[in-house]
């Protein structure tokens, strides 16, 4: 492997690893910076002094330079570049740095104002850090995956439609859309379908915005919520039994088991008279209940 070939390997590591201090730095900052870019979007949307909008907009300025740098590192030392460059988070890394590529390269065949509908499609980056293995642990039950995807779900919608809602109707419409806190209101009476009616868009594309979020409020909420009861439900009918097995020793199994979930080997019940054989490993069964214990 030559040098170059190594150095992309160990890019590519410690981008997408968690376990490692050095990896765990680099994401936890780059999770960090994705919450300060959103505090800044909604920070825009209220009257601040104009020498502190400077300073944010040199902050957001930089935290976009630095997101374009590791897009270009990801895809840089990424395996199969075009597979990364088309897969979800290489588009959703790709769609966050959008506005900030226009600015830069002073692209104008395009309006800007649209361009910067993108950067509410940012908080999306998060979702590597959701599942699986977190930022902040591992998520092994799986109706705990199930709570921490819906509740992420449910922000992201909120998040991304308020956004949209406030970007196209604050020009046209301030009086009813003044800031970012009057379009999560919209978005969230809407969504939730108690339409109270006292702020509507006038645009077209506010009113299809609407619509998206009324379907989504209708098919997407109810269903993330039935996976997570279902889970539930689930979960609370599992129930633990003092079950020997006869390979391994261990007596904590599922009370319906028949087999062990470790090894595979029939299931002994701890206390039945006519199963107290001596283990396949030469202990008897209180040795085993005595080790499992212990264990």
């Amino acid at each position: 492997m030559t040098v170059y070939q190594t150095v992309q390997q160990k890019v590519r590591f410690y981008l997408e690893d968690i376990d490692t201090p050095i990896g765990k730095a680099i994401n936890l900052a780059i999770a960090g910076l994705v919450l300060v870019s959103t505090t800044i979007f909604i920070t825009e949307t209220y009257p601040i002094p104009d020498r502190i909008r400077v300073q944010i907009d040199s902050l957001n300025y930089l935290i976009l330079t630095l997101f374009t740098l590791e897009y270009v590192l990801r895809l840089w030392s990424a395996e199969h570049k075009l597979r990364y460059f088309f897969s979800l988070y290489g588009l959703i890394d790709l769609v966050a740095i959008i506005p900030f590529l226009f600015t830069a390269f002073h692209i104008t065949a395009i309006d800007i104002r649209f361009i910067r509908i993108f950067r509410w499609f940012r908080i999306l980056r998060l979702l590597r850090y959701v599942e699986g293995a977190t930022l902040l642990g591992y998520v092994t039950r799986e109706d705990s995956a199930i709570f921490v995807r819906i509740l992420f779900t449910l922000f992201s919608i909120v998040f991304i439609y308020s956004g949209l809602i406030y970007q196209v109707e604050h020009p046209i419409n301030p009086q009813a859309f003044a800031t970012f806190l009057d379009a999560v209101y919209f978005a969230v009476a809407t969504m939730t379908t108690v339409g109270y009616g006292d702020i509507t868009p006038i645009s077209q594309l506010g009113r299809l915005l609407a619509v998206m979020m009324i379907l989504t409020g209708i098919a997407l909420i109810p269903w993330q919520v039935g996976d997570l009861i279902r889970q539930l439900v689930k979960t609370s009918r599992k129930t633990t039994a003092a079950i020997l097995c006869n390979n391994c020793g261990l007596t904590e199994h599922d009370a319906d088991a028949r087999f062990c979930k470790i090894c595979g080997k029939s299931l002994v019940k701890v206390g039945d008279a006519c199963e107290l054989p001596t283990l396949n490993s030469g202990f008897s069964l209180g040795d085993a209940i005595a080790k499992d214990s212990r264990n």
